[in-house]
């Protein structure tokens, strides 16, 4: 990797530029960062030097909110929540999707989020 430095007087400071990234880290990346801040402040520092923090966050709220729409339906579909039931008595309706939710969520969070499984290299903080 090349550095450019910038003339400051009697010193050179780098030029140092970060890959722009436009996609949103989402409830599910913050949570991921906060964790690894916590917990994996190597790992974290890694990402963070390298530049590639925010999309790494960024894929992960991805693939973690892929996982709880997939979650969310199939445990629907098992369950028998249709919207003939919405229609009939949207009180159990709603109690059985905020059940169903939260039941995806904590699957969600502990296979991706408080897991470095999608990390490239997790042995690095050990």
């Amino acid at each position: 990797m090349k550095i450019d430095y910038i003339p400051a007087g009697d010193y050179c400071i780098p030029n140092l530029e970060l890959p722009q990234e436009s996609r949103p880290i989402g409830k599910w990346g913050r949570m991921h960062r906060c964790y690894l801040e916590t917990y994996h402040p190597i790992r974290f520092n890694q990402l963070v030097l390298s530049g590639t923090l925010w999309t790494y966050l960024a894929d992960l709220n991805e693939q973690a909110q892929a996982r709880m729409d997939t979650l969310m339906e199939q445990m629907k579909a098992a369950e028998g929540v249709i919207e003939d039931l919405k229609a009939n008595d949207p009180m159990a309706w709603v109690q059985r999707m905020n059940s169903i939710q939260a039941r995806a969520e904590e699957i969600v969070r502990e296979e991706i989020i408080y897991c470095l499984l999608y990390a490239s290299d997790a042995a690095d903080d050990k």
